[in-house]
């Protein structure tokens, strides 16, 4: 898909090119690769090998984490607002609470002023249809995730009155409790937060999409761009293009085909693949970072999330065309100088939005797009995403799955004792998706690998462009958390197993991803319970 050409290199671009040198954190697996483990009569523990140390984490002050992670936006919400224009679509499609429900967002119940709670008890209908309590709700910051801020500096928060609306981390990661004043089925709640813990029905793309200008998504939609002749990877069979209407961009965004509920699509690299939401409770036991495991310690993590995610538009800038240059050469800068043609078309001016100060380590993994956000505020949520406790597993398992895990290969790569770091090694391609017989795309400079794709097959997508040879590692994946898995509607990051029982079913076949299996039905139901009873308790 890339075809990356190196012929003009910026100072930055040049520092970006040599990340393997401020990055490494240490070598993966062993020689050959693998993850190595023990099998014998008495279980193993979890794999031999731990993996590399990951750096040393930095933690700030915890409860004003909290904040950070339920109302910052570092000034996205200009581009939530002025470029995407979320707030306006909400209002010109008359988006009602039931219908913001049914897009997975959650709300708050502790924040919905008493007099629309008194009527949420006596006159639900009056509360839930009228799409102006849905703008009341915003303005009560009670819908969470998308915070809203005094932009005209009036003291009064209101959407009419000119004040703008973001996103925060808590969209993707704190849903409300399920059921505790009302609750869509197979949406969100309206209850008390539950920080941390994976928005499994949250639909990004419908929510996108019923913004007036979703092409200001560009970066993060799947492309196809003239530097790969046209070619596309992702879900869909067609990419956009700069010349997408919005209505094309809104059936990309609103198809669960291409774009499935409880996904985020976490790479700006043109390609369609969105990964399902991870939680980020107990992130002391977590690392690398993303499905791919491309980023070394949280707070560059966050970084990124905020200075790329949040406000794509910093792509367009110096750094964040080095960046993209470094990633996909050709492809990478005509995605920067195209989206700048989308904006320009779309009216929207003024960008960048996030508000962040350009970094002594501008194309390291601290900044990778030559900023970097307030750093007391990192390092608080750092200290509070560290804190906050897993939910407790569901109880049920066996003596049986737990002797079944412990003498089968999961203990090559998952440890049994839930209260420890996971591995951190990155487990290789070829161990988690045998059936991976990529072809070269396109060469890249090390220490990142050949742009990689195995045809007919959406897992390693996520994997293509953006992965742990950005750091010097290898391509492949990271290591998730064995927690909250009785909450967890779909398995593997792509979606694509919908039962922990039939993730370990053998019909699945030998070069399946993640092929680790059970022949027999009843020790997958053992192992299934024990898998979702675990807890950090849990050894």
């Amino acid at each position: 898909m890339w075809v990356p050409t190196m012929t003009r290199r910026s100072a930055l671009a040049k520092r970006l090119i040599n990340l393997s040198l401020v990055l490494a954190i240490g070598t993966a697996c062993g020689s050959d690769d693998t993850p190595s483990g023990t099998d014998d009569s008495e279980g193993s523990d979890g794999p031999a090998n731990q993996g590399p140390a990951l750096p040393a984490r930095t933690d700030g002050n915890a409860t004003l984490g909290r904040d950070v992670f339920r109302f910052e936006t570092f000034g996205n919400e200009r581009y939530f607002t002025d470029a995407l224009r979320l707030p306006a679509g909400i209002v010109a499609a008359g988006v009602t609470p039931r219908q913001l429900l049914a897009l997975g967002i959650s709300i708050d119940v502790d924040a919905v002023p008493a007099a629309i709670r008194a009527l949420l008890t006596s006159a639900p209908a009056s509360v839930l249809d009228d799409p102006a309590m849905t703008i009341a709700l915003i303005n009560a910051n009670a819908a969470v995730g998308l915070p809203i801020k005094d932009s005209n500096g009036d003291g009064v928060l209101d959407v009419a009155r000119g004040d703008k609306v973001g996103a925060s981390c808590a969209l993707c990661h704190s849903p409300a409790a399920a059921g505790a004043v009302f609750s869509v089925p197979g949406g969100g709640s309206i209850g008390g937060r539950q920080d941390g813990l994976a928005s499994h029905n949250l639909n990004f793309g419908r929510l996108i999409a019923t913004a007036t200008n979703s092409r200001a998504l560009y970066p993060l939609l799947q492309l196809s761009l003239a530097a790969n002749g046209g070619n596309t990877l992702g879900r869909a069979p067609t990419g956009l293009t700069e010349n997408s209407t919005e209505a094309e961009v809104d059936a990309y965004l609103s198809n669960p085909q291409f774009y499935p509920v409880g996904m985020f699509d976490d790479a700006f690299d043109g390609n369609g693949a969105p990964m399902h939401n991870t939680p980020l409770f107990e992130q002391d036991l977590a690392g690398p970072f993303g499905s791919e495991g491309a980023i070394a310690r949280l707070d560059n993590f966050s970084n990124l999330v905020y200075t790329g995610l949040l406000d794509p538009t910093t792509l367009t800038t110096p750094g964040g065309r080095a960046f993209l240059m470094m990633l996909g050469g050709a492809a990478g800068i005509e995605i920067a100088d195209d989206f700048v043609k989308v904006l320009a078309a779309t009216g929207v001016t003024g960008y960048p939005y996030i508000i962040a100060a350009p970094s002594a380590a501008a194309g390291t993994e601290e900044a990778p797009l030559g900023i970097r956000v307030d750093d007391t505020k990192l390092f608080a949520m750092n200290a509070f995403l560290a804190q906050l406790p897993a939910p407790p597993g569901t109880g049920g398992g066996s003596d049986r799955g737990r002797q079944l895990f412990r003498t089968s290969t999961c203990t090559s790569c998952h440890n049994v004792d839930q209260s420890r770091p996971v591995p951190t090694f990155i487990v290789p391609m070829a161990t988690i998706f045998p059936g991976d017989n990529p072809v070269v795309l396109a060469q890249r400079t090390p220490p990142l690998n050949p742009v990689l794709n195995t045809v007919n097959s959406i897992f390693d997508d996520k994997m293509a462009v953006v992965n742990a040879s950005i750091r010097g590692d290898i391509r492949g994946t990271a290591l998730p958390l064995l927690l909250d898995l009785a909450r967890k509607p779909v398995f593997l990051h792509d979606n694509s197993v919908p039962t922990l029982e039939e993730l370990l079913n053998p019909t699945r076949g030998a070069t399946a991803p993640h092929p680790f299996y059970f022949s027999n039905s009843a020790d997958r139901t053992a192992v299934a319970a024990y898998l979702r009873g675990l807890d950090t308790d849990s050894r």
